[in-house]
């Protein structure tokens, strides 16, 4: 260790002309010439698109007119629009519930898989499945599936026990719940893998040992399962809540926002200004305001778990 940082010191003692040819001796010139292209498109496709969006936001514009410089009129208008609250209850609802929901299925399944031998490669397979279909198809799938009629594939189930016919998308008290539902059966393949992979990665010596021991297999779920996955459980779950925030898909083509905007959420909110009313405006203002908070989220998040992870 003393030897390392008497070289270091050695280094920073030598002058600037003579370091940077040790540098470009060493390989820096090559390296550089291959982090500029790699710096180049991320600026341009990353950055730029987000330093464009803040000027967007200082607008009015329909990206065809010349645009108008209105400061942060644009905030004051989407804080003003009454639909506002409607579309952040909403958001947060399902939230909330495809959390309640979504979270905890994925790490039973997974643990229920990894108990398996012989069938585990044909069990990942299934689990994935709906993860390769493509989010509008799966959609338009389950939005048939929803049918309000007596011939409706769940409400043909249904009637079959003498319940039924249910308006799943067409209720304002049930459709939120409906959209969840798809939404956790069309994403939870792809963080069972992920748990999956985590639970590979634990010494199957401890559950040798627990079992010497007579834990059955909530036990070992409870005392080695869930502490060894403390890492990847607290990752997927912030993943989870900006995944959640950010919905658009399903709400948007299972019910268009309704009924009676019961299901509009902040990113319809964005796409009606910005493609219903014309005003980019007032749309990147509000996405501007939505990725604030995510930021906020994500912090003070990250701050209370940062003990916790690592304990």
């Amino acid at each position: 260790m003393t030897q390392v940082t008497t070289a270091a010191m050695r280094r920073r003692s030598q002058p600037w002309g003579k370091r940077l040819m040790v540098w470009a001796r060493g390989g820096g010139i090559t390296t550089f010439l291959f982090f500029v292209p790699l710096l180049f498109c991320f600026g341009y496709f990353a950055w730029w698109p987000i330093l464009r969006s803040l000027q967007l936001a200082l607008q009015k514009t329909n990206l065809v007119t010349e645009p108008t410089w209105v400061g942060l009129a644009n905030f004051q208008r989407v804080l003003a629009d009454p639909l506002l609250g409607t579309a952040v209850g909403n958001t947060v609802l399902f939230a909330v519930l495809a959390m309640a929901i979504g979270f905890p299925l994925p790490v039973l399944m997974a643990t229920f898989m990894a108990e398996m031998r012989r069938t585990r490669q044909l069990a990942s397979v299934l689990a994935y499945l709906p993860v390769i279909i493509p989010p509008v198809v799966a959609v338009l799938l389950w939005k048939q599936f929803y049918d309000p009629s007596a011939n409706g594939l769940f409400n043909s189930a249904l009637g079959a026990v003498g319940i039924g016919p249910l308006p799943f998308l067409q209720s304002g008290d049930t459709a939120m719940l409906s959209i969840v539902v798809m939404a956790t059966w069309a994403g939870f393949g792809q963080a069972t893998i992920i748990y999956l992979a985590a639970l590979m990665s634990v010494p199957p010596e401890l559950y040798e040992a627990a079992e010497v021991d007579g834990a059955r297999v909530v036990r070992r779920f409870w005392h080695i399962t869930l502490p060894q996955m403390r890492g990847i459980m607290l990752l997927m779950l912030l993943l989870q809540i900006i995944g959640t925030m950010q919905v658009f898909t399903e709400p948007f083509v299972m019910t268009g926002g309704g009924p009676v905007n019961r299901t509009t959420t902040v990113l319809m909110l964005i796409y009606n200004y910005a493609f219903q009313q014309g005003d980019y405006g007032k749309a990147t203002a509000l996405s501007l305001l939505l990725a604030l908070v995510l930021c906020i989220v994500s912090a003070v998040y990250l701050r209370l778990t940062r003990s916790w992870s690592k304990s």
